[in-house]
């Protein structure tokens, strides 16, 4: 029984694994599409996030008929609970991959950025992906110490959503209403997307130690994270 509930456990954490691989992929097909304003390419990235919603129900229906079967207490119970909430993340990233895409398709066959902003967002798209990937590896190696990491990469993040602003709010930028509007909403689900790379490593974090990490709190993962022992892998 216990072997079986081991490799329940292996699955579900492959899942966690593909999910955030699947919105690595989607934001970074989104990002294109909005980009190069591929009508096709939005589309696909629109269509596509039902088979993360999919991996994202199927991971949630094990959790939960697991915490039935199995009852888990301690270390087991968090676990689950731990499952339910990166799985909701990941699902969330996704959907903000979804709706870059559906931003693109929504001006076509206009781009919906303008030139001035492109670089920062190339720059915001490539963090964002590079994190949500971490948090795969993070994921699958139990990696306590990789939250660290990925709040460091959260700075950049907000560094260069804050830049948006100071561009869109400068007396220079001539940008029309619609274009100010959009490129808010975008530097918004990037923000966003990144923020939930950094939430699923947080739970890692909890899951190892038991305590939760808050991000708001300035040094709170290098206090927690202290008496934790690096992984060798």
């Amino acid at each position: 029984m216990r072997s079986h509930y081991q490799e329940e456990l292996g699955h579900i954490n492959e899942q966690l694994v593909q999910m955030s691989g699947l919105a690595a992929t989607a934001l970074e097909r989104a990002t294109r599409s909005l980009m190069d304003a591929d009508l096709d390419l939005a589309q696909e990235v629109i269509s596509d996030d039902a088979y993360l919603d999919a991996v994202r129900r199927d991971v949630d229906n094990r959790a939960i008929d697991m915490l039935a079967r199995q009852q888990p207490v301690a270390t087991d119970l968090r676990q689950m609970v731990t499952t339910l909430r990166m799985s909701s993340d990941l699902e969330r990233a996704g959907d903000l991959a979804r709706h870059v895409a559906k931003l693109a398709r929504l001006r076509y066959p206009s781009p919906a950025l303008d030139e001035q902003l492109r670089p920062i967002f190339e720059e915001m798209s490539t963090t964002a992906i590079q994190m949500v990937r971490r948090a795969g590896e993070i994921v699958a190696a139990s990696d306590a110490h990789g939250a660290a990491e990925l709040m460091g990469a959260d700075d950049t993040m907000d560094r260069l959503h804050r830049e948006v602003f100071r561009i869109l709010l400068d007396p220079a930028t001539s940008m029309s209403a619609q274009a100010t509007v959009d490129a808010t909403l975008l530097s918004r689900y990037y923000e966003r997307f990144a923020d939930h790379a950094v939430s699923v490593a947080l739970r890692v974090v909890y899951l190892v130690t038991g305590v939760w990490a808050d991000e708001q709190l300035p040094g709170a993962h290098e206090h927690f994270l202290s008496d934790v022992p690096r992984s060798s892998g």
